[in-house]
C-alpha cells in the first residue's frame, strides 16, 4: 500500500510538537473545569508564585564589589606582563616537534612509494613477458594487485 502525501502532507517536527502541545493544553483546560474549588485555588497560588520567581530571575542583579582577598599559594605560569622565556621555548619546542613529525611522515611515505615501484620493476624484470605487455596501462595495476596478495 502506498502512502498518499496529498491527503496528509508531512509536517516538520516543530509543527508536530506545537500541535501536540495545543491538544494537551486543551485537554488539561477541559479537565481543570471539573476540579474542586480548593484545588484550583492551590494551583492558582502556585502559578502566581512561579511567575513571581520568574520575574525575579529575569531582573538584572548588580554584581557584588570585588574585594581583594588573601589567597594561598597559587601556581602561575606568567606574571601578567611579558610571558617568561621558558614559555616561548615550550612553544618553539612544540612547533619543532610537529614539524619533525611531518618530515618523518613525508619521508616514510616517499620510501613506501619507492619500495612499491621497486617491487613492480623487479616483478617486470623477473618474468618473461612480451614487449607489448610493458606498454599496457592496466599491466602495472595487475602487478600491484598480485603483489598485494
Amino acid at each position: 500500500m502506498k502512502y498518499d502525501n496529498s491527503i496528509h502532507p508531512p509536517m516538520d517536527p516543530d509543527a508536530l510538537e506545537a500541535r501536540f502541545g495545543l491538544r494537551i493544553g486543551a485537554q488539561l483546560n477541559a479537565a481543570a473545569d471539573a476540579l474542586p474549588h480548593d484545588i484550583t485555588e492551590r494551583l492558582r497560588f502556585a502559578r502566581e508564585q512561579a511567575l513571581q520567581r520568574q520575574r525575579l530571575a529575569a531582573q538584572p542583579v548588580a554584581a557584588p564589589a570585588l574585594l581583594p582577598q588573601q589567597a594561598g599559594p597559587v601556581l602561575a605560569l606568567g606574571q601578567g606582563g611579558r610571558p617568561p622565556r621558558w614559555g616561548w621555548l615550550g612553544s618553539l619546542l612544540s612547533v619543532g616537534g610537529l614539524l619533525l613529525g611531518l618530515i618523518v611522515i613525508d619521508d616514510w611515505q616517499l620510501s613506501q612509494q619507492i619500495h612499491e615501484a621497486a617491487e613492480i620493476d623487479s616483478a617486470l624484470l623477473a618474468d618473461d613477458l612480451p614487449p607489448a605487455a610493458y606498454s599496457d596501462p592496466g599491466f602495472a595495476e595487475f602487478l600491484k594487485r598480485t603483489a598485494d596478495r
